[in-house]
């Protein structure tokens, strides 16, 4: 097979050995009726009701939606508007946590006997993409298509977070159980699971777990960045080609984060829906790096504080990744389900990573890194004369903004943010 292009980075994987633990409860969490791609929920709660852990507070008759769900007991204090990191609005649901916790008497395992009855279980527990694109999980597990294979995400190739190997480490069985009943309810005949091979421990433990199944296969796969990224690790574990336009399933693929496949284990044996989320918290200012399980909605500020972060030196706070991550605006901001991470860097730590742009000197590094093959020059040139039929044959739209330009580039230009606006230009131009 070819060699993709990407880069290589320092890993910072310094909490890969912090078994993950419970957060306090929150005072009070903050809960967003869209925390995926597609319509926002609608609340059906409103102020003054009582609510208890796993109770649904927000659902829409959209197909591309998730249900949402309490990740506490308590009561509804207010129903306001939130402006989420797209800009967009959608209503916020604001919870005031009581001292029981109790669980609400719909959570219950599901019964599940077909595929049309596992697909509904899988909407009904608000199940959204854990590694970082919020697809809804019964929309992406009932493609036109057909598909027989169900390729796992576990290849964690952003620097700093561990909540996936974290996952793997210490609940293994949840998935393998979780890919095996993909497998059955979809009748897909073959699973490959892909891990970074700096991750020894993780592809020793899961193929011991998979002995007993022929059909998992456990891959290794190199240490590149972006490993992850979905038509990456399609072409480096089974040697398809997504192409421009298509999904993964155009090429017989059903694509899994490793969290997300053991959360659909935990779901069938418990019916408790997705209220919680593993978190990795790292960076410069955070006293004690850790991984941590967090109530959705819970304030970012909460999961700083229980971290030992210096919140008067942390100017520089993501959710996610470095080269993916988004900023933090507001510390009281919550803890969405797509969450696999808080990094809190200090202002000089961000200064040096981030220094001031020169103009560009045609080095070519940018077309080096580019794991599909793009021009971001070229690109950069027609978007700056608005030139849609140029972009469109630069094939722009397969830019994923990973940032593997942007990290290379030594007069340190904003590459993959121009590439976004070009894409989003190309995309607009399309629809006309």
């Amino acid at each position: 097979m070819r060699k993709l292009g990407g880069i290589r980075l320092s890993h910072h994987k310094g909490s890969e050995n912090c078994k993950s633990q419970p957060l306090p409860r929150p005072e009070k969490v903050c809960i967003p009726m869209s925390m995926h791609i597609g319509a926002p929920c609608s609340p059906i709660v409103k102020k003054g009701d009582l609510v208890t852990v796993g109770q649904k507070i927000g659902d829409t008759d959209a197909f591309m939606s998730a249900p949402i769900h309490s990740s506490v007991s308590g009561k509804v204090t207010a129903i306001s508007d939130y402006r989420m990191s797209n800009g967009r609005t959608c209503k916020l649901v604001e919870i005031q946590t009581d001292e029981e916790q109790a669980v609400c008497p719909d959570v219950q395992p599901p019964a599940v006997h077909d595929k049309d009855s596992f697909l509904s279980a899988i909407r009904e527990s608000g199940l959204t993409g854990m590694g970082g694109a919020s697809f809804p999980a019964h929309v992406k597990l009932a493609p036109r298509q057909k598909v027989d294979t169900l390729c796992i995400n576990g290849a964690e190739c952003e620097p700093y977070i561990t909540s996936d190997y974290r996952q793997m480490a210490e609940a293994p069985d949840e998935v393998i159980d979780g890919a095996l009943q993909v497998m059955k309810w979809l009748d897909l005949p073959r699973c490959v699971i892909g891990i970074e091979s700096n991750k020894p421990e993780a592809i020793r433990i899961l193929t011991e777990r998979a002995a007993a199944h022929p059909e998992i296969t456990v891959v290794s796969l190199p240490c590149t960045y972006p490993q992850g990224a979905e038509k990456v690790l399609i072409y480096n574990t089974l040697g398809r080609i997504v192409m421009e336009g298509q999904l993964p399933a155009d090429q017989g693929v059903i694509v899994m984060n490793v969290s997300s496949v053991a959360f659909v284990s935990r779901y069938l044996k418990t019916g408790m829906p997705m209220v919680t989320r593993m978190v990795t918290v790292d960076g410069d200012v955070i006293g004690n790096r850790c991984n941590v399980v967090v109530p959705v909605g819970t304030p970012v500020k909460n999961v700083l504080e229980f971290a030992q972060c210096d919140l008067e030196k942390a100017k520089k706070i993501l959710y996610g990744g470095p080269m993916m991550g988004v900023s933090v605006q507001d510390i009281n901001d919550p803890v969405l389900k797509a969450n696999n991470a808080i990094l809190a860097f200090s202002e000089a730590f961000a200064k040096k990573h981030s220094p001031k742009a020169t103009a560009c000197i045609h080095c070519g590094r940018c077309i080096s890194a580019c794991p599909l093959n793009l021009m971001p020059p070229d690109i950069s040139r027609a978007y700056a004369r608005k030139d849609t039929a140029a972009l469109e044959k630069l094939k722009v739209t397969l830019c994923m903004n990973c940032g593997c330009c942007t990290y290379v580039c030594p007069a340190k230009r904003p590459v993959a943010e121009i590439n976004q606006f070009a894409k989003a230009l190309a995309m607009s131009a399309a629809k006309k």
